[in-house]
């Protein structure tokens, strides 16, 4: 590490992960924050600036190394934490660097009988109730799918540029040290991934190449129906591979098939297409089902289903203990059923808070004009149900419609309009008789109303929920 690094690191402040102390006669409460990141997502004490950013060095003598390393030895269980020197320029003074790395099954940590958490840029002692719920993760890890051992599965089957792809990203993003190597060894060590040299389930999610006979839970189900009900498919796939890859793929189908909902901006000719959901609020769906998700169920699976009129994201599993669904959309405590494979997530950026998720989505749908989405519990699964903030035009209405047909509809979802209009709006305007066929056709579908006489005349959407005009 650089002084440059450290000065990037600490131009904005203390954070969730980061502290600055003047000196290491503040040392406990280095410690005591220590031990907050290493209860969270891990974070850097860096001794010789101060609160307010200045680089004043301290003069590390052997004495200063035995200290630290004494005052470490009381935080429980044993852990690693790296600790880097850096000298300022044309000084004998140094920046002490000292980086918690956690590993999540491990958790609680206490540091001289206590545990602290992090909130914003404070160590506090943790409350009870959080470490209670520590502890009862910390006696059940062991029997988690995620941690078992990976039967017959070694280095070669894991995806080794995602590997390190990982690490890359996760030092862009401040989450992995530096000093991280290309060891995809090593790596999946730091990363919790393996235990006793043996490669773990997690792993295979999160890295693997072969998935049958063995792992056919690592897959994602993406279906585009026609309508509002599962009758019939646009498109189907069901794919295997590790998650990172499972959510491209998610990714790049709903942008395929995701319906575009057009808006007409003042002083702009053409209409402007818009994604009818918020991209960033699908993503965090994705990766919540993805963390959240039982891989203990082979026949398990995420799920995208897309209708004329919603999109659905479904995982396998219940709900964590304690955990309602009219929770998710309020202040709720993090309850990874996999936080092995959620903290690989948190390191790459894909998570930005844990136990923020839902909150994100509904956060995302209103900004961007959405109703709320939907959160369901049932038959052992958990989904999450976007609905539009605009009319869609279906694709079905007792046969199909046409292409024309519903671009007419999407039209007069934005206002009522007489024929000439219409097709003034339309991409590609066929012959007038084409057109006024289209209306009469949808106006015998109860879909359209005409109103008025001659070049008066208008059409309607009509409404289905009082089969009234717009």
């Amino acid at each position: 590490m650089t002084l440059d690094e450290i000065h990037n690191l600490i131009k904005n402040g203390e954070s969730e992960v980061l502290e600055l102390k003047k000196s290491t006669g503040q040392l406990t409460r280095a410690a005591e924050s220590l031990c907050a990141f290493l209860n969270g997502h891990g974070g850097k004490v860096i001794i010789g600036v101060t609160p307010e950013g200045k680089m004043v060095g301290q003069n590390i003598t052997d004495k200063t190394l035995q200290d630290i390393a004494n005052t470490i030895r009381n935080i429980e269980p044993t852990t690693h934490i790296a600790m880097t020197q850096v000298a300022l320029e044309n000084s004998a003074l140094e920046i002490l660097v000292l980086e918690a790395i956690p590993v999540p099954e491990a958790r609680p940590y206490i540091f001289d009988g206590r545990p602290y958490y992090r909130t914003g840029t404070t160590t506090a002692v943790m409350p009870q109730d959080m470490y209670q719920q520590l502890l009862l993760n910390r006696a059940h890890s062991q029997s988690r799918w995620e941690n078992a051992a990976a039967a017959g599965v070694d280095l070669t089957d894991l995806d080794r540029e995602e590997i390190l792809k990982t690490v890359r990203t996760g030092i862009a993003a401040g989450r992995l040290p530096e000093s991280t190597g290309i060891d995809p060894a090593d790596i999946l060590d730091r990363l919790g991934l393996r235990s006793n040299g043996t490669i773990i389930n997690a792993a295979v999610v999160l890295f693997g190449k072969v998935f049958l006979p063995n792992y056919t839970q690592c897959q994602i189900r993406l279906a585009r129906f026609k309508g509002t009900n599962k009758t019939e498919f646009l498109d189907n796939k069901q794919l295997y591979g590790h998650a990172f890859s499972l959510l491209d793929e998610a990714m790049f189908f709903i942008q395929r098939h995701l319906p575009v909902a057009g808006k007409i901006t003042p002083g702009v000719i053409e209409r402007i297409d818009e994604p009818i959901f918020p991209p960033l609020a699908l993503r965090e769906a994705l990766v919540n089902a993805f963390c959240h998700r039982d891989y203990a169920n082979p026949g398990g699976a995420v799920s995208v289903a897309i209708f004329d009129d919603r999109l659905e994201i479904w995982s396998e599993g219940v709900l964590p203990f304690g955990l309602k669904v009219e929770d998710l959309k309020r202040d709720h405590p993090s309850r990874p059923r996999n936080p092995l494979i959620a903290d690989v997530f948190f390191r790459r950026g894909l998570v930005e808070r844990w136990g923020r998720g839902t909150q994100t989505i509904v956060e995302l749908c209103v900004k961007a004009g959405h109703p709320e989405p939907e959160f369901i519990e049932q038959a052992g699964s958990v989904g999450v149900r976007f609905l539009p903030r605009a009319y869609v035009a279906p694709h079905r209405i007792g046969h199909d419609l046409t292409t024309r047909q519903r671009e007419i509809l999407q039209i007069l979802a934005e206002e009522s309009l007489p024929l000439r209009k219409i097709m003034a709006r339309m991409t590609k305007p066929p012959a007038e008789t084409t057109v006024r066929d289209d209306l009469y056709h949808l106006k015998k579908l109860g879909m359209v109303v005409l109103e008025g006489y001659g070049r008066g005349a208008k059409w309607f959407l009509m409404r289905e929920e009082n089969n009234e005009p717009e």
